[in-house]
């Protein structure tokens, strides 16, 4: 789906009045094909903290090139600051000293990256500076421009050979659309990631369960994780069932249709990993639904819809499939939330509700998983599917325009943040939400 203004800024008059009017001026993102390699450019890297021989152990084995001395002239794909060395407020001029110089030598559609230590896990000046990172990273994503991100990820003591998914992730075109956000590696659970022996196809022999996978993000998901190496078991309700069985048969995967919101769903799906595939790798929870309406006119069946799909289902189908074993040793559990469970949204007491209780299922879940199992949410912003082009003009030029990058997100976009998640080596990456939303102006 074309994006008519962004192709406006880029004829003669478009470009015009965007530099005569201060407009919006979205750059077409670089977003990764398969083949490509991860990082198209060097990335820079600096610091010298506990991180630094990791880091680049790290892109040596992706095959990332990296340098820490830069040449006059040269341009870059990426800048990575090992920060876990900062300990007070003093020490936090070495991020004006690595990044000042270099921020004019990057390209168009680049990354930066900052690493640091979870202040929780630190006392006194150390968090405190450490704390501070998260500032510095949020307000860079909004000034740099050009289609470039910038991230922070704080890595917890005795994670740090677990970096190689979130550095692929973070570092690539996977990544184009997540911006201004915080990730903890090592925080919660385990803290060792498991070998992955083809990078390329990281989910080779998995089976991993997709919700609402006939369509829009779900069915983009699922041909993510196709792409990945994963057997797709796609669970969409009755009446898109033609639609589910065309997508799994394009990837060969495999079908449920079903209601996830009937009494015994939980153990019908149950019950078909377990007579299909034994165990299954991973579960998303994509299906979602909306019943729009202000507080003082919604009635209570609109209210409870949006509850069951989008925040019982969820939690009563990853309890079932827990309670019978069904997810394997360093299985992934994730789930998508909204910006409007972050951050409201007018109209949407009950999605907001809801898609807010899906950060909660992380929140409680997180910390009593064993076996190297993980959970972790997604939570979209204005993402363009079919739903989204039926908005009004305006409102849908508001929700696109209204983020660092000055344009709406893809499917794609939300389908690569889970299949990092999902990636065997992501083992500890564990209780984090994680937004899609080209870092929007609303919300946190």
């Amino acid at each position: 789906m074309s994006d008519r203004y962004q192709f406006f800024t880029s004829t003669p008059v478009g470009k015009f009045l965007v530099k005569n009017l201060g407009l919006p001026d979205p750059v077409r993102l670089d977003r990764w094909t398969d083949g490509a390699p991860l990082v198209d450019g060097t990335v820079v890297v600096g610091g010298d903290g506990r991180l630094a021989k990791a880091v680049t152990a790290s892109l040596d084995g992706l095959g990332i090139a990296a340098v820490s001395a830069t040449e006059p002239g040269a341009k870059y794909k990426g800048l990575v600051l090992d920060a876990t060395g900062l300990g007070t407020a003093a020490d936090l001029v070495a991020l004006q000293q690595f990044f000042t110089p270099l921020m004019r030598s990057l390209q168009p559609c680049s990354r930066v990256l900052v690493l640091g230590t979870p202040p929780e896990q630190v006392e006194g000046s150390e968090r405190v500076a450490q704390r501070a990172l998260e500032g510095f990273t949020r307000s860079l994503g909004k000034e740099i421009g050009r289609g470039s991100t910038v991230n922070l990820v704080y890595v917890a003591p005795g994670a740090e050979e677990s970096l190689d998914s979130t550095l692929a992730f973070y570092l690539s075109p996977k990544s184009a659309y997540v911006s201004g956000q915080v990730v903890r590696v090592g925080a919660v659970g385990a803290t060792e990631a498991e070998p992955v022996a083809d990078r390329t196809r990281p989910l080779d022999g998995k089976v991993v369960v997709v919700t609402g996978a006939s369509r829009g993000i779900g069915e983009q998901i699922a041909r993510v994780l196709h792409r990945d190496g994963a057997t797709v078991l796609g669970v969409d309700v009755p009446q898109a069932a033609s639609e589910l069985q065309g997508v799994m048969r394009e990837i060969g995967g495999d079908h449920l249709v079903l209601d996830i919101t009937t009494k015994d769903a939980p153990q019908r799906i149950a019950q078909h990993v377990k007579d299909k595939h034994g165990q299954v790798h991973g579960v998303v929870h994509n299906a979602g639904i909306t019943r729009d309406k202000k507080l003082a006119n919604m009635a209570e069946d609109r209210w409870s819809s949006v509850i069951a799909v989008n925040l019982t289902a969820p939690e009563r189908i990853t309890r079932e499939l827990l309670a019978q074993e069904l997810v394997a040793p360093n299985g992934r559990i994730v789930g998508v939330s909204s910006i409007a469970g972050i951050a409201g949204n007018l109209g949407q007491t009950n999605y907001a509700a809801s898609k807010a209780g899906v950060i909660g299922l992380v929140d409680a879940l997180a910390p009593e998983l064993g076996g190297g199992i993980t959970v972790n949410a997604v939570a979209p912003g204005f993402i363009v599917t079919q739903m989204t082009a039926a908005v009004p003009f305006a409102t849908r030029e508001v929700g696109q325009r209204m983020n660092a990058m000055a344009q709406g997100g893809l499917p794609v976009d939300v389908a690569e943040a889970i299949a990092w998640y999902l990636d065997p080596g992501s083992t500890a990456v564990n209780g984090n939400v994680v937004r899609v939303c080209g870092q929007m102006m609303l919300g946190a």
